[in-house]
């Protein structure tokens, strides 16, 4: 894991303005070490705000050498392809990386140890394939039904519809207010960001549930956990939201949707039903007929960078006459609206 000494440089070649950059983002957002470079070619020299959106200082270079010059220790891959494979013009930069003396964080399926272990020369030196299961878990059991704390799952329409986000945002907010609570991470950003955590998608089916449920047992001291959710119910290539509900057995939701999405990013042909009726369905599953705890989403968090300020107040006032539900972009107008409801 990073340590706080650790000096980033952020591999983001060709999508500084792409969803499959979400890795990048979230570092630039999130971590606490020191970003001293952002490789992409396209930008070199630009502003990270200007780019992006994202307040940020980190200089914007054009390959790793000017990283390297500027003092970087880590490398961190922070493009997520379709499909999570490492494309294979890669490999020369990770090869350049590890023999110029970098430690890598991979948040990929596909792992680097076992091909460029022998290549980490330097004492400290690693590489940290994030996506690989530190532990078998057991079949779970409902255990975390029986704690008394507030589970907080966060749903989404889609892929990449900002429940990481936030689910870090939510964080921050209840840890400013005193609150105690804990973050599961489930995904490789969250992992890279908070140094523990469960690769969801790296379990396979029958254990998924389980090592959810360890997860949340290892904050049954908090008054809140915050599980980071992965996928959606509507994507027809995502099977992840069962198991983080049977594992964390929520009390409550938060619903995160791209504001100005009517059909997911991919396949495209996949419309979103009304968000009133994709609500109960996600309430519907997650309490089956009273068997587990009666969850509720308790409100909506919209993505709404793709709007005007005009349109994004529009659509959030329109989403809450429509849903009854609060709602709003955790990023532009805070969590205090969300926070409250589940207060």
């Amino acid at each position: 894991m990073l340590q706080a000494n650790d000096k980033i440089a952020l591999f983001m070649e060709g999508h500084l303005q792409s969803e499959y950059g979400k890795m990048g983002f979230g570092v630039l957002r999130y971590a606490t070490n020191e970003i001293v470079a952002v490789v992409d070619s396209k930008f070199a020299g630009h502003q990270l705000h200007d780019v992006t959106g994202i307040a940020h200082a980190a200089p914007i270079v054009s390959n790793l050498d000017a990283a390297l010059e500027k003092g970087a220790t880590v490398l961190i891959l922070g493009i997520a392809p379709s499909g999570g494979r490492i494309p294979p013009d890669w490999m020369s930069l990770i090869e350049k990386a590890l023999k110029a003396g970098l430690s890598i964080v991979n948040g990929l399926h596909d792992l680097l140890s076992d091909r460029f272990a022998s290549l980490c020369k330097k004492p400290n030196q690693w590489i940290w394939d994030v996506r690989v299961p530190q532990s078998t878990p057991p079949i779970a059991t409902a255990k975390a039904a029986e704690l008394s704390c507030k589970r907080i799952l966060f749903i989404g329409t889609d892929m990449a519809a900002g429940k990481m986000t936030a689910g870090l945002e939510l964080y921050d907010w209840a840890q400013k207010q005193k609150i105690n609570t804990g973050f599961v991470a489930t995904g490789q950003i969250g992992i890279t960001l908070t140094g523990k955590g469960i690769p969801l998608d790296a379990f396979k089916v029958d254990l998924a549930c389980g090592a959810v449920e360890q997860a949340v047992l290892a904050y049954q001291d908090k008054d809140w956990i915050l599980v980071e959710g992965q996928g959606s119910l509507l994507h027809p290539g995502s099977t992840a939201t069962l198991p983080l509900m049977r594992g964390s057995c929520p009390t409550h939701l938060i619903l995160c949707h791209r504001a100005e999405k009517t059909h997911l990013k991919y396949p495209q042909h996949i419309k979103i039903p009304p968000l009133k009726e994709f609500i109960a369905l996600n309430e519907q599953l997650a309490t089956v007929l009273g068997t587990y705890p009666q969850a509720k989403v308790a409100g909506i968090a919209l993505n709404t960078s793709a709007l005007s300020d005009a349109e994004a107040q529009a659509i959030i006032k329109t989403i809450e006459a429509e849903t009854a539900c609060p709602t709003t972009d955790v990023v532009r107008y805070g969590c205090e609206k969300l926070g409250k409801a589940i207060q």
